[in-house]
């Protein structure tokens, strides 16, 4: 990659910041996963836009709404099932093995943090996770393999094996309520981090997009690394508009890189 004087720069002042904190809480968007081929929801050609998450309230009262998110949610997979952590995905892994990062932070539902090697508790997902699916009314976890057999078989969306209730992908769906836990995990880290890093995120959806407003506001350094400009740049301590992988990559240990 050819590099300018001002990105060499800016990534210099990025490992000494991170050198120079005691606690880092990650925030990760949509971007950090592009580089594995996970699509965004907001390039213009993005397939999202033709496979349009079913809102939540749909996806309850209407069977007819269930097989269609189904649909719509396998023809996503499929896209990209075989999508591995990248050096971003690496390089955050690291700062969390080191002890300086508690926990990462994430609006991706693709499991691909805990692929990196991250401790399931210590990935904080917003937005769950679409890996599995859950049932709505029990909680009982349900494997997609299991799910995408049954709905191939029948045409419709199955119920829960335990209690006949309805089965969906364990993600938060628009006009679904967000869960509590992760939400003040995700306050408890942006109140007592000094730094809060910031890679491949928009920042337009709230309430995540709060978070790091209320880790300057108490006080820490806000780096935002996103190929984009977004809403909080202006109140950034620094910030980094470039391709993820080779901005991180200075983290990642040499036998990993």
């Amino acid at each position: 990659m050819f590099m300018t004087d001002p990105l060499a720069t800016s990534m210099a002042r990025l490992r000494e910041m991170v050198e120079e904190a005691d606690v880092i809480a990650g925030f990760t968007g949509a971007g950090i996963s592009t580089e594995s081929g996970v699509p965004d929801f907001r390039s213009p050609d993005s397939p999202w836009l033709k496979n349009r998450p079913i809102p939540f309230e749909a996806f309850v009262r209407s069977e007819e709404a269930r097989r269609e998110a189904w649909r719509r949610k396998f023809v996503m997979d499929d896209l990209y099932r075989g999508a591995r952590p990248n050096r971003g995905h690496r390089a955050i892994a690291s700062l969390v093995e080191s002890g300086r990062m508690p926990a990462v932070i994430t609006q991706n539902i693709d499991g691909l943090h805990q692929a990196s090697g991250i401790a399931e508790d210590r990935v904080i997902e917003l937005h769950g996770n679409g890996t599995y699916a859950a049932c709505l009314s029990c909680g009982r976890r349900h494997e997609l393999a299991w799910v995408r057999a049954r709905f191939e078989q029948t045409g419709d969306g199955p119920r829960c094996e335990a209690c006949d209730g309805i089965v969906k992908s364990a993600t938060i769906s628009f006009g679904q309520s967000m869960p509590e836990l992760p939400l003040r995990k995700s306050v408890r880290l942006a109140m007592t981090c000094d730094l809060f890093l910031v890679v491949g995120s928009s920042l337009v959806v709230h309430p995540a997009a709060s978070l790091p407003v209320m880790a300057k506001e108490n006080g820490a350094r806000l780096v935002i690394v996103n190929r984009d400009p977004t809403p909080l740049d202006g109140i950034a301590d620094l910030v980094i508009h470039g391709e993820i992988g080779p901005v991180l990559s200075g983290f990642i240990p040499d036998r990993e890189a």
